[in-house]
């Protein structure tokens, strides 16, 4: 009797790792392959602001890592990477300082109203040959407790958030004719 329990438990447990690998490749493939879009952050253009390099750095850095946690992506390049030019379904990500305000970590200690760090961007989503996919000005900011530079991540988080949140429009299959895929688009 033992052993007929064991055995079922085991041809239980065995027909149940063959219904998860199963549903795992089942939805993993599709009749249709998709393509997805690349995107090269470019270097942050301070603009007219008079924005340190340790602020501009951080808005970089912070923009890189927040733009791979939104998995909408499916390779996020740097400013500069010759893999870049050989991606299919490439975007490029401007971002211009417009509006910096610094404040002080020491004022927002004492009072909750002041000291805070501002920062307004434009951003914008191209083609690269130019064309203006999507454009948005984001705001990013610190007001109560953090250091300044964490400004500089709620900006590259906002502008993450903004560019997952829109609808983009489809990129071109391997094998399509970019063009075939702008017409379509029109």
């Amino acid at each position: 009797m033992k052993v007929s329990k064991r055995i079922s438990l085991l041809g239980l447990a065995g027909v149940i790792l063959a219904l998860v690998v199963l549903a795992k490749y089942s939805s993993g493939s599709s009749s249709s392959p998709t393509a997805q879009w690349s995107v090269q952050v470019l270097k942050v253009d301070p603009g007219d602001a008079s924005l340190t390099a340790s602020f501009q750095i951080a808005i970089y850095e912070s923009l890189i890592d927040e733009l791979n946690k939104t998995k909408r992506f499916q390779q996020v390049f740097r400013d500069g990477d010759r893999s870049a030019g050989g991606a299919s379904n490439l975007l490029i990500l401007k971002t211009t300082v417009q509006k910096y305000t610094p404040g002080s970590e020491t004022t927002r200690a004492v009072t909750t109203v002041g000291g805070a760090t501002k920062l307004t961007v434009q951003s914008q989503l191209c083609r690269p040959g130019g064309q203006v996919i999507l454009e948005r000005t984001v705001n990013g900011n610190v007001r109560f407790i953090g250091s300044n530079l964490k400004a500089t991540h709620n900006l590259a988080r906002n502008v993450a958030k903004t560019i997952k949140q829109t609808s983009l429009p489809e990129p071109s299959l391997p094998g399509q004719s970019t063009d075939k895929a702008q017409n379509a688009q029109l």
